[in-house]
């Protein structure tokens, strides 16, 4: 089959690999008809990676339809429109029965296209491990590009807007303004924020962010303007969506006395320098994690279906897979928000 392979940085190449399939009498093999690029895929593509492997398939969104299962899957068949979680658990322990991967007791838990233990979705095919816990039918009045943004983008954001503690009227910070971080801003005005200042180096996604409904405001400009506005209280909230050391360390700064700062961009930095001192004395939460996909959905699936979020309207580029390098190279040249790419 065909698929985008990682050879090294910047290295990510379209050609033929090994051909998915069932490994477990409980996986699904699942034909992709729509997959995209995540953020944190950049990670891979710049050679920060998570393993030292080469070769393996990239990505962890996608959307197709089942072509096989496994004797022991109940929950699907054959002809199924499916999501295709990107967290993955064993889907046998009391955690991942509920949706919690990330608390699988049988150390099931995992994530595509990070190396070459669970192959990536970026390919014509991909294998589902415990399939009935880890892909579900695509619900009526769920398009197919809405439920790509539910594989992991959407859940993200709203995992991190949940776990910033934001409360009605109240003052918030989305630093980042990526596909997820314009998802976020969404999510705070949803959550019924009064203020949702939206943080980003570009003017186009501050554009974007503003027409939501949030405050666009330039970096370095920040800080003193935020202050100003707030006189002087800072953000009761800030979500952080980018995971740099810089992005996280404005958002220490932006956040007020009692406050939170929820991050979901991923950070390797092994010695970040957190500011105990004024955490300390300022009473600050500080929460970070990977999300467990599944749990969000029973939240989001209702909201996606009524309008109340509209994940869609981010993705800015569809390609075929083919030109998967080049999707690669215009997504860290920040000239695309969400880029979906679809096998031939």
């Amino acid at each position: 089959m065909k698929a985008l392979r990682y050879f090294g940085a910047r290295d990510i190449q379209y050609g033929s690999t090994e051909d998915a399939a069932l490994q477990d009498d409980r996986d699904v093999l699942v034909q992709v008809k729509h997959c995209a690029i995540c953020g944190s895929d950049l990670h891979i593509y710049h050679g920060h990676g998570f393993s030292e492997d080469t070769g393996f398939c990239v990505g962890h969104e996608a959307v197709g339809e089942v072509v096989e299962i496994g004797r022991a899957v109940r929950t699907l068949k054959s002809g199924d429109r499916v999501m295709i979680s990107a967290a993955v658990g064993c889907g046998a322990c009391p955690g991942c029965l509920m949706g919690r991967v990330h608390e699988c007791e049988n150390n099931g838990s995992g994530c595509y296209g990070l190396s070459a233990a669970l192959q990536g979705s970026q390919a014509e095919a991909v294998r589902v491990p415990a399939g009935d816990g880890n892909a579900r039918r695509i619900p009526e009045g769920i398009t197919d590009e809405q439920a790509l943004m539910l594989t992991d983008a959407l859940p993200t954001s709203w995992m991190a807007v949940r776990n910033a503690d934001i409360k009605p009227g109240a003052s918030v910070a989305v630093v980042g303004l990526g596909p997820i971080g314009l998802m976020a801003v969404e999510g705070c005005l949803a959550m019924g924020a009064g203020r949702v200042y939206a943080i980003d180096l570009v003017p186009e996604r501050r554009a974007i962010a503003e027409g939501l409904g949030a405050i666009g405001v330039d970096p370095a400009e920040a800080v003193p303007f935020i202050r100003e506005d707030t006189k002087g209280r800072m953000c009761s909230s800030v979500v952080e969506a980018v995971g740099a050391d810089a992005t996280i360390d404005l958002s220490l700064r932006l956040v007020g006395k009692w406050g939170t700062v929820s991050c979901l961009g991923v950070n390797q930095t092994r010695r970040f320098p957190f500011p105990m001192e004024r955490a300390f004395a300022s009473g600050l939460t500080f929460r970070t994690g990977t999300c467990s996909v599944p749990h969000w959905w029973q939240e989001l699936i209702p909201m996606v279906q009524k309008g109340q979020l509209r994940p869609e309207r981010y993705i800015s580029h569809r390609l075929p897979l083919s030109q998967g390098a080049e999707a690669y190279a215009i997504l860290d040249r920040r000239e695309a928000l969400k880029v979906v790419m679809t096998p031939e």
